[in-house]
């Protein structure tokens, strides 16, 4: 058990030693020599990654002209069946892309409610409080921050398996500014990660990739009740006489029973 704390240790540690300069050291760590130890601690946990662009200049490292999502999208159209757990293959990755970024394919080993960060800052003090397990979670840039669960796109009867409207992914993005569940067909920037605003994905400390993915239901319903207080804008505004938006009211979680596994 030791060993499987390891890496979120050493996250604490780090986070722990950082100085004023800390936004610059985040600007740097996908480039440091803790990105391939990263990126296998999650193809460890079962997390399939595959290879992503990378932020070039003012654009995206792709050959795609007018890229209308720069710097944060798979190399590969076929990521879904490209996107592995064999640590072999994505050592080879690693080594042959040292500037790429990685995604991680949801829907098959976990899933990712991803939120507005005050929310999830909201909701983890909450979770704690509550002595819950947060299970993985990490910040992407400012904005948003994203809870690595336990799926619910794998049932044994696919006719079981309904979508919910919650789901997405990051080319639908702006349909979803409240609370966003990439679950089958979704993706997102696996830490450590470089975004186009200069911005980084990051594990939180002692949050990272090794801790167990805790269900989802219990973390959604803590995460709705964080959006509710704020507006769609993360700014604070008290939005309790609103209603009709993803992070919003009750009417906004689906029901347990369509989730079947």
């Amino acid at each position: 058990m030791a060993g499987k704390s390891r890496v979120s240790d050493w996250l604490r540690r780090r986070s722990e030693n950082a100085s004023g300069s800390g936004r610059a050291a985040r600007a740097a760590a996908p480039d440091d020599l803790r990105r391939d130890e990263l990126i296998q601690a999650a193809v460890a946990a079962s997390y399939p990654v595959a290879p992503a662009v990378h932020p070039e200049g003012f654009g995206c490292s792709c050959d795609r002209i007018g890229c209308h999502i720069p710097g944060v999208h798979p190399v590969s159209q076929a990521w879904q069946t490209q996107a592995s757990t064999d640590p072999q293959r994505v050592a080879q990755w690693l080594d042959g892309q040292p500037l790429a970024n990685f995604i991680t394919a949801t829907g098959l080993n976990h899933d990712v409610l991803d939120v507005p960060a005050q929310a999830g800052r909201l909701a983890l003090e909450r979770l704690s409080a509550d002595s819950a397990t947060a299970g993985p979670v990490a910040l992407q840039g400012e904005d948003r921050m994203l809870f690595f669960t336990a799926t619910r796109g794998t049932p044994a009867d696919e006719d079981e398996w309904w979508p919910c409207a919650l789901d997405c992914n990051p080319e639908t993005a702006d349909e979803h500014p409240g609370i966003r569940w990439h679950c089958r067909g979704s993706y997102v920037l696996l830490p450590p990660a470089r975004l186009p605003s200069g911005g980084t994905v990051s594990w939180l400390p002692g949050l990272g990739p090794d801790l167990p993915l805790p269900d989802p239901l219990p973390v959604l319903g803590i995460l709705s009740d964080a959006c509710a207080q704020f507006d769609d804008g993360g700014d604070g505004t008290d939005r309790a006489d609103r209603s009709g938006t993803a992070g919003d009211t009750d009417d906004a979680k689906p029901e347990p029973a369509v989730w079947s596994r």
